[in-house]
């Protein structure tokens, strides 16, 4: 894995300046306060932190993984205990800023995006008298809960998050 002592300087200007969201170095100021999650006993330091804020961002970020072979770890929620969600001397990509929740009530769906957490699908669904089998804590993501299971609530009546799980876009991408 490079650390960012490694990484050309003219390589990260290039990367920051196609992003749309905030690039963190270790000498930013938010770089300690971002690559925290919700396990204390985590204390990795990335090499950089992509705060993404679309899925170009999202994209641009795993290819300058690729082209500048950083191991990759991606934050949603950033509850997840093991820690998955931030890397020693690789890229943190961090999808928290990505948060929007659409309700199509129409349609009995919520669209999520990958950054939302529990709280902001209850924000939008509460409203509507609607819910959605989500996690028991509504710090945690919803991407992490939904992809390993989902045990919440309504797990009872209405299953798991995974079982109500119509579609993710998951863009595919030429592998160079």
């Amino acid at each position: 894995m490079a650390a960012t002592a490694t990484l050309a300087a003219s390589s990260i200007e290039s990367f920051r300046s196609i992003m749309r969201g905030e690039l963190l170095e270790p000498s930013s100021p938010s770089y300690d306060t971002t690559r925290i999650v919700w396990n204390g006993m985590i204390d990795r330091r990335p090499a950089l932190i992509a705060r993404c804020r679309s899925f170009a961002d999202v994209e641009a970020s795993v290819n300058f993984a690729r082209e500048e072979r950083l191991a990759i770890a991606i934050r949603s929620g950033g509850h997840n205990v093991a820690g998955y969600a931030v890397c020693d001397g690789g890229l943190m990509i961090d999808m928290s800023l990505m948060n929007g929740v659409r309700v199509a009530p129409g349609l009995d769906r919520v669209f999520v995006e990958g950054g939302a957490i529990w709280a902001d699908v209850d924000a939008a669904t509460t409203p509507l008298g609607r819910a959605t089998p989500g996690g028991l804590i509504s710090a945690t993501g919803v991407a992490g809960l939904t992809l390993s299971g989902g045990i919440g609530w309504l797990r009872g009546s209405h299953g798991l998050s995974v079982d109500n799980l119509l579609a993710a876009d998951l863009r595919p991408h030429p592998i160079a």
